[in-house]
This record gives structure tokens, C-alpha cells and sequence, in this order.
């Protein structure tokens, strides 16, 4: 008897394409271990998880928040990073999602099972969440809040105890308390449950967790009616800059936070010849907008007539189909091109020269549409 291994026997023609000789595995592997195929095949993933936990509503693009609408968690961060979060324009760099979902997995797979057995009782649980939607009243402006927390110490009829606030970070070393707007999202939920039950809700937790080490350092925070006032006078503020639709000034409490702003480039605080970009738009020689969150983007600002910039036709060509493109168009002659009819490399420093204008001796270089005039553009 041979000692030969021989492979096992095929019994269908995909995998003897799989185990053929002549390439067609290293060749399926390149072609599917890809960004775009990765991020079609987990925004399919999400979109099934959705369907399965009764939430489809998350599938479709957010809508707008309404002026005096609030999120917990959107309380007390810069205006006009606020305002560009609320109202969807279009994120730039490297989107977070991948930070969300690490957080999400550490609230559900971790803390929720140690608050069940290290802070529960006989008589209370812990409950994933609660949902708020709370109304008041401040300076004459309606507003309200609406979100959901994070796991909360409940009774055995759910009336909520306690509750928490949950945070992943890379390093907890730098952390000496809790950070203003994670306080404010927690007193905002503290506010909103104090008003929907008889008997008072007060304090809360602030827990952050390492993403490297998993180790955690945790703050009680107790409702604090003075802070509580600083949060009502940033919400009236933030819906009077919506009703009137003005954008925002741009004041982060700390400087560096514009390094790690999704908006920096449209606000003027990176190293491109932007600044003051309103809400709709993409910037028109700009290509560092990730496939996710473009989309998103596109998908959320479909009935205005969003489409790809000629420069991100170039990025994302495959995208072209399903959401169309604006053409090149010059600025001195105001003749426009088709976004793949002329030479061009792609380099978003180097755009293509105007044809026409070069006829006539003249260097003259193309762009897409500024973001105002692509809205509702023809």
C-alpha cells in the first residue's frame, strides 16, 4: 500500500475549482479578501442583525434630528461638530464604527454579566438598557431628550435603580475622572428617568474600560442641578443655531479634540483649502471619505440629489452606477467634462488642466462643484 496522502475527493465543481492547480484559489482569495468586499458583506451582517432584533429602523440612513431634539450623548461636544453629527454631513477619514461595536461587545459581553453578579441583590437585576424621552422646558424653548442608556440596576418590576454609563478607552492612565460629555449624557438620563418615576434617581456610574488591557477604572457621579443647567443652556443654544440654520462657531473645550474631529477638513481645522463647509456637500478635491460612511452619506442625502464628486468617482468608480457623478467643470471657462473623460491620475493635489482653457494658452485646472452647489444640482 502506498504511503501517498492523497487530497479528499471532490463532489462539486466549486471545489474542484478550489483545488485545481492552475491558480483559481489564490485568485478567489485576492479577489474576495478585500476592503470593499469586507465592507459590503458586514454592512450585510449588521443588516440581518437588525431584522433578527426587531430593528430595521437602524437599517435605513438616520434621519436629521429636529432642532430641539437632543441625544444624550451628543451633549456638551463642540457646536458645530454637533451640529454636523446631528444633520449628517458627510464624515471624513477613518470611520469609528469599528470603536462602537469593540464598545457594544465589552458593555454586553462583560460589564453586563459582572453587574450581574457582583451589584445585584435577591431583589434587583440589570437591565441592558432604558429608553428616555423626556420633554422640558428651558428659557422659553421646548426641547427634548431622547436616547437610550446604558445597563441599568433595576427592580423586579424593571423600575430603574441605578444606572450606568459605559465607556471603552486606549489608556486609562490619563483618565482622573469623567470626561464632561460622558457626564452630561449620564445626567441627562438621570434627569429624564427622575421625571418618568415616583421616588428619586440620582446617582449613576461612569465605568471605562481598557480595549488593550480590559482593565477599568470607574467614577459615581451624583445629579448635579448646577451642571444640569450648564447642559439646558448648551441645548438651547445648539437648537437656536438650527432653528436659524447658522453654523455653529467652532469651540471644543480642549484644542486637540479637532485632531480626532470626522469634520475637521470641512471646518477648517486640517491641512486642506477648506473652511466653514456648511452641512450638505461634499468637498470637491477631497478622496479621504471612507466607503461606509460615504455611502451613508449618499444614501441619507438621496432625495436632494447627492452624488460622488469627480474625485471620488475616481476613489470609488464601482459607485458610480448606484449614485452618479458630477462633472469636472472649469472655473474660468465654465465648461464641464464628464468625471472619466479625460486623463487623469487620481491625485486629488494634481487635478486635470481644462482642455479648453489650455487651447487658448491657459493653465487652468478643473474641480467638482462646491459642496453648496450640489444640492438638488441638475
Amino acid at each position: 500500500m502506498s504511503d501517498e496522502v492523497k487530497p479528499p475527493q471532490s463532489t462539486n465543481q466549486t471545489d474542484d475549482r478550489l483545488l485545481s492547480d492552475d491558480g483559481s484559489l489564490l485568485e478567489i482569495v485576492r479577489d474576495r479578501l478585500s476592503d470593499q468586499v469586507f465592507t459590503e458583506w458586514f454592512k450585510e451582517q449588521q443588516f440581518a442583525e437588525n431584522i433578527l432584533k426587531g430593528q430595521a429602523y437602524f437599517n435605513g440612513p438616520s434621519p436629521a434630528k429636529d432642532p430641539e431634539r437632543h441625544s444624550p450623548s451628543k451633549l456638551l461636544h463642540c457646536h458645530r461638530k454637533a451640529s454636523y453629527d446631528r444633520q449628517n454631513a458627510p464624515k471624513e477619514g477613518t470611520s469609528p464604527d469599528g470603536l462602537f461595536w469593540i464598545g457594544s461587545e465589552f458593555e454586553e459581553q462583560i460589564i453586563v454579566p459582572f453587574l450581574q453578579d457582583t451589584v445585584t441583590t435577591e431583589e434587583t437585576y440589570v437591565q441592558n438598557s432604558v429608553w428616555i424621552d423626556s420633554e422640558l422646558m428651558v428659557n422659553g424653548e421646548s426641547l427634548r431628550i431622547r436616547g437610550s442608556t446604558d445597563p441599568v440596576v433595576v427592580t423586579a418590576d424593571a423600575d430603574p435603580l441605578f444606572v450606568t454609563e459605559i465607556k471603552t478607552t486606549s489608556n486609562l492612565e490619563h483618565l482622573s475622572g469623567p470626561k464632561p460629555y460622558h457626564r452630561a449624557q449620564l445626567h441627562a438620563y438621570l434627569y429624564a428617568l427622575n421625571e418618568d418615576y415616583d421616588y428619586p434617581i440620582t446617582d449613576g456610574m461612569i465605568v471605562y474600560g481598557s480595549r488593550t488591557t480590559f482593565d477599568i477604572e470607574a467614577f459615581h457621579v451624583e445629579f448635579d442641578p448646577e451642571f444640569w443647567e450648564r447642559i439646558t443652556e448648551w441645548m438651547v443654544e445648539q437648537t437656536l443655531y438650527e432653528q436659524e440654520d447658522e453654523l455653529p462657531p467652532a469651540e471644543p473645550e480642549r484644542d486637540w479634540e479637532c485632531s480626532y474631529c470626522s469634520y475637521k477638513h470641512r471646518c477648517g481645522e486640517a491641512a486642506t483649502p477648506y473652511s466653514d463647509i456648511g452641512i450638505d456637500g461634499l468637498l470637491p478635491l477631497f478622496n479621504e471619505y471612507d466607503r461606509k460612511p460615504l455611502i451613508d452619506y449618499l444614501e441619507a442625502h438621496g432625495d436632494s440629489g447627492a452624488r460622488l464628486t469627480p474625485t471620488l468617482a475616481h476613489e470609488y468608480p464601482d459607485l458610480v452606477p448606484e449614485f452618479g457623478a458630477h462633472e469636472w467643470s472649469c472655473p474660468a471657462c465654465q465648461e464641464t467634462y464628464a468625471w472619466n473623460e479625460l486623463d487623469w491620475d487620481g491625485t486629488p493635489d494634481d487635478p486635470p488642466l481644462c482642455p479648453n482653457c489650455l487651447e487658448s494658452g491657459n493653465m487652468v485646472t478643473l474641480s467638482g462643484p462646491e459642496p453648496d452647489e450640489q444640492v438638488n444640482a441638475s
